[in-house]
Parts: structure tokens; sequence; C-alpha cells
């Protein structure tokens, strides 16, 4: 077995005690086990980044409703000028209630979205482990502090806007580390397919905040925050336990599915073609271009090498030289990289319109419906797994076809028309809103799944970036930051657009924000398209 002891986490160095002993004379792959664990661990990371998010959406119901059809409990006067507010909760009984919630979610994304820039930068620069699991305690006890205004009786508008300012900080430690953590022990092949199943865990993560929130919502709803808190401090614990950032930092070498040498090869030997580890899938293709230089075989290379600017999930056939360039990557030379300002802009109105959903869906629901506060936030969670399969739907799409710009397009077109049915006919009857919620997830989730995990990944390990292995952070943090500021402007001015002109308007700005995604990605989708083409005619020559 590989690997430094004196380098791993506390709870790692207990296991391997205890196998040392057990597995001493069997062979185990380690590596493998290593990268299972790693990605389960990032898995729950990540889920608990997004079930401290969504407890606000569901409690959103119950900070401010009608009250003049409940019935007031003993201990409560209610007379003519409460009779409509004495079951809210100040600041959030006034005729501005939309207003303020509306600045709770601002609060939280725009802190969010304008630390994220500097949480990738810390992120290239420290261990990743301590950065995780600080990040998530942090993060888990901000919701928490949310959470115990309710027992305490507290009812100032500022001390929810600051919890939620801090809650935004910590949260950006989520997206940059683990999507660090995943590129740095698994290879630049075929990513679309393990991202996307691995992206779930933003839905989960949704789905569970959700089902938590709901199941205290109505009669504590300080507990909707208490709880999923608390198993995110946990869960910060045990990645502080078990996580090890690199395979580098145990004695392993970084896999990499492209990471053959280049050789001589009017005087190579067999030894050194040996040596060098080939692509499975471009064997045959990489001893043609280093032994007998076919035109045909170059000209694909080339062909390759454009499609990774605007395709990354199919990146071209490059080499990878022995020099190793580890300094990390400065904002403006990440903002270099073929494709990143595009999918950056494309993702801000992405974004506005998944985090619209996030924090207004289950408010819409019991509006649009004669549902329950619990209710709706249960069928609010239809979205979030429609958004798990558009996640793996994109993330195949991809690989299959090359083209990430296209597969993103074709969702995006499609998310328009299926939003505006929603919004007419969603409250026909339960089994319609089903349907319609599943299909609104799949299209407005999947580019941006795909675009903030495979996209992302490919992107900060261009070719035009050689062997500098530390920005993969930074590109995550520039694309994820800059979708995250579409993200807090989304539920501004949902709240806005909700209060001055109703909930058809709202879904109005939401399908013009996803033609302004659509559009932003088209150089791209003609660069694909036009990659495609010339693939095709090297193939039939």
């Amino acid at each position: 077995m590989n690997g430094q002891t004196k380098d791993l986490p506390w709870g790692l160095q207990g296991l391997r005690c205890m196998c040392n002993g057990c597995c001493e004379d069997r062979r185990v792959n380690w590596m493998a086990l290593h990268q299972g664990g790693i990605l389960v661990l990032t898995y729950l990371g990540y889920t608990c980044y997004h079930l401290t998010r969504k407890p606000i959406s569901v409690v959103k119901n119950v900070l401010h409703v009608n009250c003049s059809n409940l019935v007031p409990p003993p201990n409560i006067l209610v007379n003519d000028s409460n009779r409509d507010t004495w079951c809210d909760w100040a600041p959030f009984d006034e005729l501005d209630a939309g207003a303020l919630l509306g600045m709770l979610d601002s609060a939280f994304l725009f802190a969010y979205a304008l630390a994220m820039f500097l949480s990738g930068f810390i992120a290239e620069r420290v261990n990743l482990r301590y950065f995780l699991s600080l990040g998530m305690l942090a993060s888990g006890i901000s919701c928490y502090l949310f959470g115990i205004a309710r027992p305490y009786n507290i009812h100032n508008i500022w001390y929810f806007v600051f919890v939620q300012i801090m809650g935004g900080i910590f949260q950006t430690s989520g997206w940059p580390g683990v999507v660090t953590v995943v590129g740095n022990w698994f290879g630049r092949g075929k990513r679309g397919l393990i991202f996307g199943i691995w992206n779930s865990h933003t839905s989960l993560g949704n789905i569970l905040g959700s089902l938590i929130a709901a199941a205290y919502v109505e009669s504590d709803w300080g507990l909707s925050f208490m709880v999923p808190g608390a198993i995110m401090g946990l869960i910060g614990f045990i990645i502080f336990l078990f996580l090890v950032p690199n395979p580098i930092d145990i004695g392993y070498s970084p896999p990499s599915s492209l990471g053959y040498r280049k050789i001589d090869a009017t005087n190579s030997s067999d030894d050194d073609v040996a040596d060098v580890d080939y692509d499975s899938r471009s064997i045959g293709e990489d001893r043609v271009i280093y032994r007998c230089v076919y035109r045909e075989q170059l000209t694909a290379d080339e062909l390759a090498n454009e499609r990774s600017e605007t395709s990354p999930m199919l990146s071209g056939h490059r080499r990878i030289h022995n020099v190793h360039q580890n300094n990390a990557i400065g904002f403006i030379g990440a903002l270099k990289i073929p494709g990143v300002i595009e999918y950056s802009l494309s993702l801000f109105f992405a974004k506005l319109v998944s985090y619209t959903f996030l924090y207004w869906l289950p408010l819409y629901i019991k509006a649009s419906t004669t549902y329950s506060a619990t209710i709706s936030a249960q069928l609010s969670t239809l979205f979030d797994v429609g958004g798990i399969i558009g996640a793996i739907a994109a993330g195949v799409l991809s690989d299959y076809s090359g083209m990430s710009a296209l597969t993103c397009v074709v969702m995006f077109g499609l998310a328009f028309p299926a939003l505006f049915v929603y919004d007419y006919v969603g409250n026909v009857s339960l089994g319609v809103n089903i349907v319609l919620l599943l299909i609104a997830g799949l299209l407005v989730n999947g580019p941006y799944a795909l675009i903030t995990t495979a996209v992302s990944a490919e992107l900060g390990t261009h070719p035009s970036l050689g062997d500098n292995s530390k920005a993969l952070a930074t590109v995550t943090a520039i694309i994820d930051g800059t979708g995250s500021i579409g993200a807090a402007v989304g539920p501004l001015l949902a709240g806005l657009v909700y209060a001055w002109a109703g909930w058809h308007n709202v879904f109005y700005m939401l399908m013009c924000a996803d033609l302004f995604a659509l559009l932003l990605l088209s150089r791209l989708v003609y660069k694909d398209l036009r990659s495609y083409v010339q693939r095709r005619r090297v193939i039939q020559i």
C-alpha cells in the first residue's frame, strides 16, 4: 500500500492501522478505495451545503401568512389591528414582508457571490481538508443561529441579515473545495457522466432540506434551521477526520487519462514505449502521431485541440510534458482560458432561474393552489428530483456528442416553453403539477449542473495551462461566482416583480433569463458545430 501515514488525516490513520492487521496479505486496490471515499465524502459534504440553504424557502410560508382564517391559541389576544398578522413573525408581519424576505435572500446570495472569488483564490493555497471542514462548521453554526431566533424571541431584521451574510460567506468554501478535490483524484476522460451523477448532491441537499424543514415548519420553525445546521457540523467533522485533498499528499501519483509523454520516434526503443501511459481510447492514434506522423491523424489531433475550447467534455489528445508548473494561476490568467467568460455569463442567467425556484417555489405553490405549507414544501422537492435526472442526462449527452455548449443550449431552449406551460396549467391538478415540476427541474438544472461541474473541471485543466494543476479552484470560483451573482439577483427580482406585478410576470422574467443564457453560448455552439463537421470530414477521408 502506497502513501505516507504521517500525511493521513486522523480517521484514516486509525483505519489504516486496523487494515494493516486484517488485510496484510490481501491484494487491495487502495487507490480505488481512496477514490470511492473521496466521492462519498465530497458528495455528503456538498449535500449539507444545500441542506442548510433550503430551509429559508420553506419557513417563508409561516413567517408571513394571512392569519384571519386560523384559530389563535388562548394566550394570544386578537383584535382588529392584528387579525391578519397575529400568527406572523415580526418584523415580517407588515405589508413589506415580501421585500424583507427578499432582502434576506439577497444578503445571503450577494455575500456568497462576492466572497466566492476570494474563496477560489484561498482554496488553491491552503489545505482543502481544513478549508472544507472549517467552512462547513461555520456554515452549520450560521444556519443554527437563524433558528435560535424563535426560542430566543429575536425580531430584529438586522440580526437575520447579519446571519445570512455570514452564512453566504462561509458557504463559499464548498464548491471550489469539493470540485478541486474531485478533480485532483480523477482523470480527465468522460467526466460528464461522473459529474452528472455526483452533482445530484445539489438536488438531494435541496430535497432533504425541504423535507426536514417541512417536518418542523408548522410546529417549531426554529428546528427547521437548527437540525440541518447540526447535521452539517457533524459531516464537517467527519470530513476533517477522513478527507485527503490530493493523492500526492499520501504518496500516490495523480491519475491522468492523458498522461503520455513525447518520445523521439527515430531513437526510441520498446522500453521507451512501455513507459508511456496511453489513454485507452487513443493508443493507436498516439503511436501513429509519434512514429508515423500521418497527415490525417495530425489533422484530427488539431481538430480535437480546437474542440477542447468549446467542448471540454472530450478534450483533444494533447501532449503533457514532464514539466511541472504548480504555481497558482491568477484571476486574469483564468479569464483568458477560452470559454470561461461565455460559460460564466451564461451561468449568471441559468443560476438566476434555478435559485429563484430554490427560494420561491414553495411559496408559489402555496399561493397558486390550496395546499398547506407542508405539502407545498414537499411538492417543491420534485423540481430537484427532475434536476438530478437533468444533470445526469446533460452529462451523458455532453460525453456522447463532445458538444457541451450545444447540450446546454438545447436544454435552455426547451426550458422556455416548459416554464410557460407550468405557469399557466401547473395548478390544474396534482398530477399535472408533479409532471411539469419534474420536466422544469430537468431542463432548468441540467445545463446549470453541467457548467458548474464537468465544464468547470475541464476548463480548469485546459491545454493552454500545460501541467498547471492549481487553476481548477480559480476557474471554478470565477464561473460559479459569476453565476452566484445571478443567483442573488434572481430571488430579489422575483420578490419585487411578484409584489408589484404578480406571479405571471415572474415566470416571464425567468423565461427571458433562459433566453439570454442560450444566446451567450451561441459563439461556442457555432464552434461546436463547425468542429463536428470538420471531424466528420476527417473520418470520411
